[in-house]
């Protein structure tokens, strides 16, 4: 035999050998998972499946807030609940977990759910009390329930422990516009005043 054909015969040999699913460079029939879907809940600890569903919970939420920015209600309330469900599969398996207790209120304050948004963010606040974005979106629950004079408690904790925070800025705009579209005196109290004193 001459050195080219003994050649061809160890590669055709070579060929024979190997299993027929095997690739050589030019792509795989079987679909490619992305690294996240490969990793099985099974070895996920409740913790680490509870953040994988606040971070999908998450950006849920950031989608539907794009959607109520573009008139798209109908999409956004669809977004929502999904992320509600997301932060509430979190927090049942880590009841601890203060980010996911805020992502309920949110979520819920955004669907007319004010009761569980206010019991999440009371929550998320029990577990972590320096919650910036917890305070400011329970001062905007009660922003939008006509009830001040709480919304106002807690714009003046984040004025106390965090004043240049974006969170104090955008619940004090939030209060200023209320107080503005709801001035004291010709129809009495405002909604939510004790006393109709801003």
């Amino acid at each position: 035999m001459n050195p080219r054909t003994t050649t061809i015969a160890i590669l055709l040999a070579a060929l024979a050998a190997t299993p027929a699913s095997a690739n050589f460079g030019g792509g795989s029939k079987e679909e490619k998972k992305p690294a996240s879907q490969g990793i099985s809940s099974m070895s996920m600890t409740p913790r680490e499946e509870a953040e994988r569903l606040y971070m999908d919970g998450k950006e849920e939420a950031e989608k539907a807030k794009k959607d109520l920015a573009e008139k798209k209600d109908k999409n956004a309330e669809k977004k929502f609940k999904k992320a509600l469900d997301r932060g509430e599969r979190a927090i049942g398996l880590d009841p601890k977990y203060a980010e996911a207790w805020n992502l309920v209120g949110y979520s819920s304050r955004h669907l007319k759910k004010y009761d569980r948004a206010l019991e999440a963010y009371a929550k998320a606040l029990e577990l972590k009390p320096n919650y910036a974005e917890a305070r400011e979106y329970l001062g905007e629950a009660y922003v939008e329930l006509g009830q001040i004079d709480k919304a106002k408690e807690q714009l003046a904790w984040l004025q106390r422990n965090a004043a240049a925070s974006e969170e104090a800025k955008d619940l004090a705009k939030d209060v200023d516009e209320y107080e503005k579209a709801h001035p004291p005196g010709a129809g009495g109290a405002r909604p939510g005043s004790a006393s109709g004193a801003p």
